[in-house]
């Protein structure tokens, strides 16, 4: 027996050097950056520019490789059974923690087989109203409204399943409303449809909501955040308007198999952290109308723990079911 312990112990110490070796030694190939959307969407927005600078600190080139289809679950799940040794890794948003439910057939489980490594940029978005469809201005009187008459309020969204719709379903349950839920195939036919006076109410990004305040065409009701906006410095936070704890924003983040050495993804979200840092990053980011975000991993995949409770429960309870 004391023999077999010392082979057990000595087959673990070689495996742990072995994966020590393989940490030290990375990256000795170039890095491929899976994007589950098509080209020119904003998580390749977010991640060219940052890939860039990991590709000049790594010495090894930074690939963005798109790989569409089926609500995204094709790249992801490309990137969850992927060699475990931080050469392959994926760009995920908000809905990554939650499309498991949305797709019964998505070939991974999110919590189990990837691992964060760090956020990229983050958006909020701003529930807003066409005023000359809905009168309202203030968040208690826009439920005051949808009280008073169910399922008559038009609010649009990009589509079933996305952070904009949950984000309708979580106001539903929070507050016992019904909305009518207008799903759009994207966000730029909604705004057109909002601004035309053909439904009432839609989440902005503060940009979008900036642009056509201005005109009268938009009026901006309250934001999901913790802090109020710099460009919306009148628009209260959700908090403010006494509905607390609610929570929603756009958010795009870097992910590798759950399997990944430590040592490498503590290697790969420094040199993350060092892009968001750069001032050009940042005016680059502002310039739509994102945040960079700089935090520790820890405290990133703490995070994306409460993203994950958060909005798997809301996708279930809307019983949203895709293929």
């Amino acid at each position: 027996m004391r023999l077999g312990r010392r082979a057990a112990l000595g087959g673990v110490t070689a495996a742990g050097a072995g994966r020590l070796a393989r940490a030290q030694s990375w990256p000795d190939r170039p890095i491929a950056w899976i994007v589950p959307t098509a080209p020119g969407s904003p998580l390749d927005a977010f991640g060219r520019p940052v890939g860039q600078h990991v590709s000049e600190k790594l010495g090894q080139p930074v690939v963005i490789d798109n790989r569409s289809g089926a609500g995204g679950t094709i790249g992801i799940a490309m990137a969850a059974r992927a060699p475990a040794d931080g050469h392959t890794m994926v760009i995920g948003a908000t809905s990554i923690t939650y499309l498991q439910t949305l797709y019964p057939a998505a070939g991974f489980d999110f919590a189990h087989d990837l691992a964060p490594v760090s956020a990229l940029a983050r958006i909020q978005i701003v529930l807003v109203v066409n005023p000359a469809v809905l009168d309202v201005s203030t968040l208690d009187q826009l439920i005051a409204a949808a009280r008073a008459k169910p399922d008559a309020i038009d609010f649009g969204s990009p589509g079933i399943g996305t952070l904009p719709h949950l984000a309708i379903e979580l106001l539903q349950t929070r507050t016992g409303i019904r909305l009518h839920h207008v799903p759009y195939r994207n966000g730029a036919q909604m705004l057109q449809d909002v601004l035309a006076g053909q439904i009432a109410a839609m989440w902005a990004t503060p940009a979008e909501a900036v642009a056509h305040a201005k005109g009268g065409k938009l009026r901006a009701i309250a934001i999901p955040g913790r802090r109020r906006e710099p460009i919306l410095p009148d628009v209260p936070t959700f908090d403010e308007a006494g509905l607390k704890d609610f929570r929603a924003a756009a958010w795009f983040a870097l992910f590798a198999p759950r399997r990944t050495p430590e040592a490498i993804l503590d290697r790969m979200h420094g040199t993350v952290q060092e892009a968001l840092a750069r001032d050009d990053i940042k005016a680059l980011w502002a310039e739509q109308g994102a945040k960079v975000e700089l935090e520790s991993r820890a405290d990133f995949s703490r995070f994306v723990d409460r993203e994950i409770v958060r909005w798997n429960r809301i996708a279930r309870a809307a019983n949203i079911q895709l293929e």
